[in-house]
């Protein structure tokens, strides 16, 4: 089942070992690459005299990429040959950075040998998006493929999959689904997404929703009855997630459908959900374990067993009679670990569930969403050290507070990463946010798009800064105040319509910011009397630099597949480090890139 290499490195090593150590040296010795993975930010493009463009683009590079098309760059960085010979003549530096980073970045190329993806049902794919559709179907088969290969090995095979942040468990609803009819624990921190997901049971005919004989005129009439007060009590209950309880004997039952019992009923051969509502905080089990074992002392064969609509009631229920055949409380719990793109430190409980909890015996994580990290090494980090505002200088409590903060579930997980050259290696979240693009799967219309968009924000930050909504950081003593930050302003997105000029977005914005009670009137005291000129005339100013902006967006995006390669490594690094636990671990594409680009899985496997 391993792939014929632990890690998808390139050609260029002759083993992981050798890949490795280059990885961390070329990451913790390039400043170009810490400048561009995490060393600038977009937001302080323009607040700097002259842009940031002359502050962190090498001085040879500059007039050389200015004269280059958007979508020429990007084959240069990622798709042209650069052994032939180039009329363009591109500076020799570039040319060397770019192949550093190419070399050093994770292969992400699915092979289509280990590509078994299988057709869902209709019934199954209902609610599914292309992307969601083909990330299930290739999942689903891969994690089936490691648990009988494990149970080859051992002689005793997974009993349930444990999906980490299971959400609308598409995964797992697929996996008990034929033709794979497995036990499957999906672990969700959120009510609301379990309900959603025992309906889609329901529709995809792996569960059943209670039967209840009631007198329609009686419960039509109970309806009719309520008053408008005693009907806005029952909604404002529905929406909190409170059922009503069963009726006593002789009495109407009036509770709606989705108040109604979700039935399971696993048979010979059939798969089986459960769900346990649990916020996941570190990668012990035990709580969910304790759940898992709790079905099965009360649910021996010939028992009644039902999974109520409630999240947490598990218990069999005398009142509905569903036999249970295929869970027995003499069978060992053996447990695989799995997860597609769970988001941030979800990924590295995953991991860690293989040595901290004996019934788990192999885990296969995907991971996403790596700015959601935290920091092992602390305190969280924003700029590289040398660019970092002196926190105590300035009237900031909740930031010097966090200065001091370090998670030990955080990035890195590995002791190499940790120590490496006694500080370790680090990740900021700026650096971080860029190892989730895709720049391979860029087109011109796509990249014009998200380009005008951080122009337009890069844009309004220098607005703010000229107009006192903001003002800059005092720099560190060993900063040359060259790329000085500014305080951050949270918009988040606006509605499509407010792109369509920079006026437009600033108008926006400036609606969005409206509404928030504790920044809103300070923002619109210092913003309320900007007039459309004056807006526009930032907008005529500063437009020749939107193709600055442009360059040094796709260079930090190029440059970040260093950063997630670190990130996974890191991952594969840490099983590694456990051989007494670990018996085999490795990484490899499981999704074609230009569908699912967060394709790499971390695999282990317990000795």
């Amino acid at each position: 089942m391993p792939p014929s290499k632990p890690l998808p490195f390139a050609d260029d090593f002759a083993s992981a070992d050798s890949y490795v150590e280059s990885l961390l040296r070329f990451s913790a010795a390039s400043s170009v690459f810490q400048t561009l993975c995490g060393g600038v930010h977009i937001l302080d493009f323009f607040t700097s005299q002259p842009s940031l463009y002359h502050s962190v683009i090498p001085e040879e590079w500059r007039a050389w990429l200015m004269k280059c098309g958007s979508m020429e760059l990007l084959d240069l960085l990622m798709r042209d040959d650069l052994s032939q010979a180039r009329e363009d003549n591109p500076p020799e530096s570039l040319l060397s950075y770019i192949r550093e980073i190419r070399k050093h970045s994770l292969r992400r190329t699915l092979e289509r040998e280990r590509q078994k993806e299988e057709q869902l049902p209709r019934h199954i794919a209902v609610g599914m998006i292309p992307k969601k559709i083909h990330e299930v179907s290739n999942f689903a088969s891969y994690v089936v493929g490691v648990a009988d290969s494990v149970a080859a090995r051992s002689g005793k095979e997974i009993t349930h999959f444990v999906d980490f942040g299971s959400g609308q468990n598409y995964l797992g609803r697929t996996l008990a689904s034929p033709p794979y009819n497995k036990h499957i624990v999906a672990v969700e921190s959120k009510e609301l997404n379990i309900s959603g997901a025992k309906s889609m049971d329901v529709s995809a005919g792996v569960a059943e929703r209670e039967k209840v004989m009631r007198n329609k005129k009686v419960y039509r009439a109970q309806l009719d009855a309520m008053t408008p007060a005693e009907a806005l009590k029952d909604k404002a209950r529905r929406r909190a997630a409170k059922p009503l309880p069963i009726p006593e004997d002789n009495m109407p039952d009036l509770r709606p459908t989705k108040d109604l019992a979700t039935i399971y009923t696993p048979a010979d051969g059939k798969g089986y959900i459960q769900y346990v509502e649990h916020r996941v905080e570190d990668g012990d089990l035990s709580n969910v374990v304790e759940q898992i074992e709790r079905v099965k002392e009360a649910a021996p064969a010939g028992e009644v067993q039902v999974i109520s609509s409630s999240a947490n009631d598990d218990t069999p229920n005398p009142q509905i009679p569903n036999v249970i055949d295929e869970i027995s409380k003499s069978r060992e719990t053996r447990l695989m670990a799995i997860s597609i793109h769970s988001c941030g430190n979800l990924s590295h409980h995953g991991i860690r569930s293989l040595l901290l909890n004996p019934s788990v015996h192999a885990v296969a994580i995907v991971g996403c969403c790596y700015n959601l990290l935290t920091e092992r090494l602390g305190p969280p980090t924003y700029k590289l050290p040398h660019l970092r505002p002196n926190l105590r200088a300035i009237n900031a409590p909740r930031l010097t507070r966090d200065a001091s903060a370090r998670d030990p579930h955080g990035f890195p997980m590995s002791t190499r990463l940790a120590t490496y050259n006694d500080d370790g290696i680090r990740l900021n979240v700026t650096a971080r946010m860029m190892a989730v693009q895709a720049p391979q799967n860029w087109t011109e219309k796509e990249s014009d798009a998200f380009f005008t968009r951080h122009y337009y924000r890069a844009l309004l930050q220098k607005v703010f800064l000229d107009r006192g909504v903001v003002s800059k950081l005092p720099p560190t003593g060993d900063d040359d105040g060259t790329t000085q930050s500014t305080e951050p302003v949270i918009i988040g997105s606006l509605r499509k319509s407010c792109y369509a000029s920079f006026k437009t977005y600033v108008r926006g914005a400036l609606e969005k910011l409206s509404a928030d009670p504790s920044r809103g009137p300070a923002v619109l005291q210092k913003m309320g009397e900007i007039s459309d000129e004056e807006i526009e005339e930032y907008a005529r100013q500063y437009a020749g630099l939107k193709k600055e902006l442009s360059v040094a967006w796709s260079l930090m995006a190029f440059s970040a597949g260093v950063a997630e390669s670190l990130i996974v490594v890191d991952r594969w690094l840490f099983l590694k480090e456990h051989e007494h636990l670990v018996s085999d671990c490795w990484v490899e594409p499981v999704f074609d890139y230009s569908l699912s680009p967060r394709n790499l899985v971390v695999v282990g496997i317990k000795r």
